[in-house]
């Protein structure tokens, strides 16, 4: 017996499902492991992210001492936190 003709996903599915993509990310999973492991640098990294987007990475780099890669590491980091919080939200 069935219960019907299947129904085409509402958006409310489709909703989670987008969800379920956004967190099944390599960036979403940097940007969680690095709230989880480092919550006090949270809002250090992500102003050097913008600070970084705001000079340019190799003007940054210089201005800071840091080499090009390091520089890069941390605005990737940066990225990633900020992806990770558009996604979950506010984190008590």
């Amino acid at each position: 017996m069935t219960d019907g003709p299947a129904q085409p996903p509402g958006p409310e599915d489709e909703g989670a499902a987008l969800l379920d993509s956004l967190t099944d990310t390599r960036l979403y999973s940097i940007g969680a492991y690095f709230c989880d492991q480092h919550p006090d640098l949270i809002d250090e990294v992500v102003a050097q992210g913008e600070a970084m987007e705001g000079d340019g990475l190799e003007r940054y780099a210089r201005a800071e001492g840091l080499s090009l890669e390091e520089a890069f590491q941390t605005l990737m980091t940066a990225l990633a936190v900020r992806y990770y919080k558009a996604v979950t939200g506010p984190q008590p």
